[in-house]
């Protein structure tokens, strides 16, 4: 009996991979197409064509009457999803160029040196002041700063030139000309 189910088993997968050959030659080039219209690059298309039919010979359901119009249909979903990588990609590989490389241990220093003293030199600002400057240094708009600390819109850029005048004085005051 065991004998005759796995002779059963390896006919049929004889079966499935000789479906998934003459599928596979008689689609390929048209779903490679496809892809290649979508992707404009013949090459890549070709890539993930193959990564289709592959899926479709795991894919038990997509083996049926209906196997053109699966290939196709995940054809197109797979070259959109490229498409998607690649813009993605475009968006934040430049972020990786601009990366900086690693800090040696005197910039690092450095560094740490500057965070230091704009720390004191904040310190000794007005409250008010100081808070306006953190605000809009992380990237509140003046709209924002005016609701945190509750003063006019309009006079927000007014107080912020005026904190930004008098942290340069009191940097300068403090650690002299840069």
């Amino acid at each position: 009996m065991g004998g005759t189910s796995q002779a059963v088993a390896g006919l049929a997968s004889a079966e499935t991979k000789l479906d998934l050959e003459t599928i596979f030659a008689a689609q390929y080039e048209r779903i490679a197409r496809v892809m290649a219209r979508v992707l404009r690059d013949p090459a890549r298309a070709e890539e993930l064509a193959v990564e289709v039919f592959l899926k479709w010979s795991r894919t038990s359901a997509a083996q049926g009457p209906c196997a053109e119009g699966w290939l196709y249909r995940t054809a197109v979903r797979a070259s959109l999803d490229e498409l998607r990588r690649q813009v993605r990609r475009g968006r934040y590989e430049p972020l990786l160029d601009a990366a900086p490389s690693p800090l040696t241990p005197e910039e690092i220093h450095a560094s740490r040196q500057d965070r230091d003293r704009v720390r004191v030199v904040l310190a000794a600002l007005p409250s008010r002041q100081a808070e306006m400057l953190l605000l809009r240094s992380d990237g509140l708009s003046y709209g924002e700063v005016a609701t945190v600390l509750q003063i006019n819109p309009a006079s927000v850029g007014t107080l912020l030139s005026r904190a930004q005048q008098a942290f340069r004085k009191e940097f300068i005051k403090r650690y002299g000309e840069r």
